[in-house]
């Protein structure tokens, strides 16, 4: 019995060693089913490179993409694109497009973005005008200006006059205090504007002030506003209007009514003008509307 089973089991042992020797031959002498995956070589950013950057060899770098799997128009070797200037942001690793290039002829800086028929317009900026740091390159923004037209205080206007414009860049760069004969640091914002629209930005902030008004950019509506006074805004405006048609009714009544006799002359009291309470830091002072 027992000699059967250790022939039983030292024929198993054979069977299985031979089938995998076999296995293993026929393994090895299979030709291999796959091939290696061809590539393309790519430029791509090497950083997050801004509007109007000069490309430099520092900036890009070549990675491998699969071979029909590029995008168009896609360049093979840095040294086809350095020294051209970027017509729009590019972020790390992004593929350099020629539609995001100057052309060779160009240049970089800002000249280059901007399209035919518009211009590029700087306006002085502070953190509040600046919508607290939040308008940057490519958002767009609405602008209000503030003036008197004949520099009264009673007629100071607010306006919308541009609607629905593009910031360039938004930075700061040094200029010179012209009291103190030091430089200082500014924040300038660069809108994109046509002719027109550029007069109009430059009277305002030489004439009045500027507010910038950061705007959703899906949102292309242009509102007609009619603007506002500083009657109006403190409601002064609604308060006299009734008040005056009710004090001419009331005369016109009064002379209708009138018994016909001697008429005694009687010298007019002059009316109060309306004023507006104006506070200045921690002074408080009167103004009258005129």
């Amino acid at each position: 019995m027992r000699n059967r089973i250790f022939a039983v089991f030292a024929i198993a042992v054979l069977a299985g060693g031979g089938l995998a020797y076999g296995t293993y031959n026929l393994v090895q002498n299979q030709p291999a089913s796959s091939a290696a995956v061809a590539t393309q070589p790519v430029v791509v950013a090497a950083a997050d490179l801004q509007l109007g950057s000069e490309l430099k060899k520092e900036d890009l770098t070549v990675v491998q993409f699969p071979a029909g799997q590029t995008p168009e128009g896609t360049f093979t070797q840095p040294s086809d694109i350095i020294g051209r200037g970027l017509i729009a942001p590019i972020v790390k690793n992004e593929p350099v497009l020629p539609s995001k290039l100057a052309s060779k002829e160009a240049g970089a800086g800002l000249p280059p973005v901007i399209p035919e028929g518009m211009r590029a317009v700087s306006v002085r900026v502070n953190e509040v005008i600046g919508v607290a740091g939040y308008v940057l390159p490519g958002t767009r923004v609405d602008v209000v200006a503030t003036a008197s037209p004949n520099q009264e205080r009673a007629d100071m206007t607010s306006k919308l006059i541009l609607s629905n414009v593009q910031v360039l860049t938004a930075g700061t760069r040094m200029e010179q205090d012209q009291e103190k004969g030091k430089p200082v640091q500014v924040t300038v914002v660069t809108l994109l504007v046509n002719p027109e629209q550029s007069e109009r930005l430059a009277l305002a902030s030489t004439e009045g002030k500027i507010q910038l008004a950061l705007r959703n950019p899906l949102d292309q509506t242009a509102p007609e506003t009619p603007g506002v006074k500083t009657a109006a805004l403190v409601g002064m405006a609604r308060a006299l209007a009734p008040a005056s048609r009710s004090t001419g009714s009331a005369r016109r009544s009064a002379r209708s009514t009138a018994p016909a006799g001697p008429v005694t002359q009687t010298v007019p009291m002059p009316e109060a003008l309306p004023t507006v309470e104006v506070i200045r830091g921690d002074k408080r002072a009167q103004e009258v509307i005129k």
